[in-house]
């Protein structure tokens, strides 16, 4: 889609959409919303919409930056924590790695 061609209200709607959706445990729809919005945001000349874009711009952003820094912390804690947690860990697991932990 071509959002350049679009109205501000058809921009800001969609902006709309894909913020709220990334409140469905979907966090990549808020970076798709945080980049592709970016210039209508703040690059394009001035529009009645667009500041509510930027507020729904800078909140995906945000959001994208705690989920990323969420899942980092996870991923570390259990790659290295996962074998003190035994089974626990083991019925969290898709793959049980063979050998010794």
């Amino acid at each position: 889609m071509n959002i350049s061609k679009a109205t501000g209200e058809q921009k800001l709607q969609l902006c709309r959409t894909y913020f709220r959706a990334g409140f469905a445990l979907l966090p990549f729809l808020w970076a798709v919303n945080f980049f592709w919005f970016f210039k209508e945001a703040f690059g394009r000349n001035s529009y009645p919409e667009q500041k509510q874009i930027k507020q729904y711009v800078i909140y995906s952003g945000i959001g994208t930056f705690i989920w990323t820094v969420a899942l980092t912390v996870w991923i570390i804690i259990f790659q290295t924590q996962r074998a003190q947690w035994g089974a626990t860990a083991d019925y969290m697991s898709f793959i049980i790695p063979l050998g010794k932990p």
